[in-house]
């Protein structure tokens, strides 16, 4: 691991400064931006990077994904794909605020092209957060930065999944965070990518409320047959969260 630089050094202004609660972790989020949220922790614990594997991470953010896996699993390594610049900039800036540039590597670049970047089928694990709305669907933020992270304005789901699968070797895995209602075109996209869904928990707050949320991995060039897991609650009747909620946040 590097020397980790200093907050005072890095942080920009607008910018604030958050604990994950992991290892000593620490991320750069604009405080009028698009923060990371429950989704990418979840995404995080179900993807379980075996360690040194090859991780890529299509659509990163502010980098929470490589962070969060990166102290779950020793000797992971990560190429993760950003295409706004100024996104991309503040997680290459939490990567060294972390002292990980050793491990995690931060692409300005579209996730489309990410192939010519690090090459075809080199890695072990591809962990993506898609865009959740689809293309001329739903409402758009205002904000840029929110638009583009949060819905498909310039990347269909079928390009997004080929894209993964390009990176991806035979054999290797796709985790995916996504609506739950929207599952049956993410199995679609993967299975026209040549990934076949394996294993999909769904996600709701409550035993009497509808899965709001799935976590997905499929396995390039498998044959069919998928593994339903028990459902994940991730709040309790009185409202905090359930014990497995407090396991993925490290809270127990």
């Amino acid at each position: 691991m590097q020397t980790a630089e200093t907050a005072e050094a890095l942080i920009r202004p607008g910018e604030r400064l958050d604990e994950l609660q992991r290892a000593g972790l620490r991320i750069l989020q604009r405080q009028d931006g698009f923060r990371f949220g429950t989704d990418a922790v979840l995404l995080a614990d179900f993807a379980a990077a075996k360690k040194g594997e090859h991780v890529c991470d299509m659509g990163t953010g502010t980098g929470v994904l490589p962070l969060l896996i990166s102290a779950r699993s020793e000797k992971t390594t990560f190429d993760a794909f950003e295409i706004q610049p100024e996104v991309a900039d503040m997680a290459a800036r939490s990567v060294r605020l972390n002292g990980l540039n050793d491990r995690i590597r931060i692409h300005q670049a579209d996730c489309r092209d990410a192939a010519e970047h690090i090459g075809y089928e080199v890695c072990h694990l591809v962990v993506t957060n898609p865009p959740y709305t689809a293309q001329g669907a739903g409402l758009v933020s205002p904000a840029q930065t929110r638009a583009l992270s949060r819905s498909g304005v310039n990347c269909s789901l079928e390009e997004w999944m080929a894209a993964c699968a390009r990176v991806l070797r035979n054999g290797g895995r796709l985790c995916c965070v996504f609506p739950a209602a929207r599952m049956l075109q993410l199995c679609d996209a993967m299975r026209g990518a040549r990934v076949e869904p394996k294993r999909l928990r769904l996600v709701a707050a409550h035993a009497e409320n509808a899965p709001r949320l799935l976590l997905l991995e499929g396995i390039k060039g498998a044959r069919p047959g998928l593994h339903l897991l028990p459902m994940l609650l991730t709040h309790t009747p009185e409202g905090g969260f359930t014990q497995e909620m407090q396991r993925i946040y490290g809270e127990l």
